[in-house]
């Protein structure tokens, strides 16, 4: 055995962890049959005390017993993924909040997203996203012409592995053959010069079918609804990587069971690094039998250059 003396902040969890122990309760006993007196363990670890530790031989032994609360099928689930004959409206909400030391800037966006299942291509799933119903808090006409030129190209083709990974990010033909049409009807709605500019623009990524895919890819939709959230789950956790803010600031996810109920599985979701992100917290409520979203909710903060970002993004499935 090897003595620790306990740090403020430690729990029996944390050492538990760092040491490869995968339940707990086996380093209070362990240390309560071997300590004095003075030095047993009733409820929380006090820091500064001494702490015996088992040595690796004991922690095999301790782990062989496989009885972790985190063995439990349950919060080790493999989540399915079948969308086949899927068609949900889901209403959508993101905020962001910008602050630094002179101000504070808010921007609020609503819509309403409709995915649509298609077909089965090999083993290439393709979806069909609308987005309608814009609603912007600032009311601006640059923010309206985001939006129109949104509805210009409903729908969205999306396509996915049998994870519901993005494989593709595409719009059908007829869409691209009739955009010159669109293009000409958004500049007779739309005739600032500024609008223009814009709009020359959105006609280089339409048209760029890599460019195109690489920016829809950001789409806060798009990656929220399509994350990799179906990988395996290994004691009790698994994980996955994600982009966030206008940086997209890659994050390293690990996410956990919360619920697992007789129609839903909930998934919690926090990060492994603390070096830009603040704070993130993230919780998906998906149908157990396949797999598929039901709601989202995302918040988390960055710090960077003395400016401080706030963002929630929210989703919900419409009965």
């Amino acid at each position: 055995m090897t003595v620790h003396f306990i740090l403020s902040g430690e729990t029996l969890e944390s050492i538990a962890e760092e040491i490869n122990l995968e339940n707990p309760k086996y380093l209070k006993e362990f240390h309560n049959t071997h300590c004095a007196r003075e030095d047993f363990i009733y409820d929380d670890l006090v820091p500064r005390k001494k702490l015996l530790i088992p040595d690796i031989q004991k922690i095999k032994e301790y782990n062989s017993r496989n009885d972790a609360d985190f063995k439990d099928p349950k919060l080790n689930p493999k989540i399915p993924f079948h969308p086949e004959n899927l068609a949900k409206i889901y209403t959508v909400e993101s905020r962001e909040t910008e602050e630094n030391v002179l101000e504070e800037k808010k921007n609020a966006l609503s819509y309403t997203v409709s995915v649509k299942w298609i077909r089965k291509e090999d083993n290439v799933h393709i979806f069909h996203l609308f987005k309608n119903n814009f609603s912007e808090k600032s009311g601006s006409m640059m923010a309206d012409l985001a939006s129109e030129s949104i509805r210009s190209l409903n729908p969205v083709e999306v396509r996915t592995d049998d994870k519901g990974r993005i494989v593709l990010i595409a719009l059908p033909k007829e869409t691209l053959d009739n955009f010159t049409k669109i293009k000409e009807r958004l500049e007779d709605l739309f005739p600032d010069k500024y609008a223009k500019m814009y709009l020359d623009e959105f006609k280089r990524i339409v048209l760029d079918p890599s460019l195109f895919h690489s920016r829809m890819k950001d789409d806060i939709f798009i990656k929220n609804y399509f994350a990799d959230l179906r990988n395996s789950f290994t004691n009790g956790k698994s994980y996955l990587t994600q982009s966030i803010g206008e940086e997209n600031t890659e994050i390293h996810i690990q996410q956990k069971v919360e619920h697992f109920e007789d129609h839903e599985i909930v998934l919690r979701q926090n990060i492994n690094s603390h070096e830009n992100v603040l704070d993130f917290i993230g919780k998906y409520t998906l149908h157990k039998d396949s797999g598929w979203v039901k709601e989202i909710g995302i918040e988390y903060t960055i710090s960077q250059f003395g400016v401080k970002n706030n963002s929630v993004f929210s989703l919900k499935e419409l009965l």
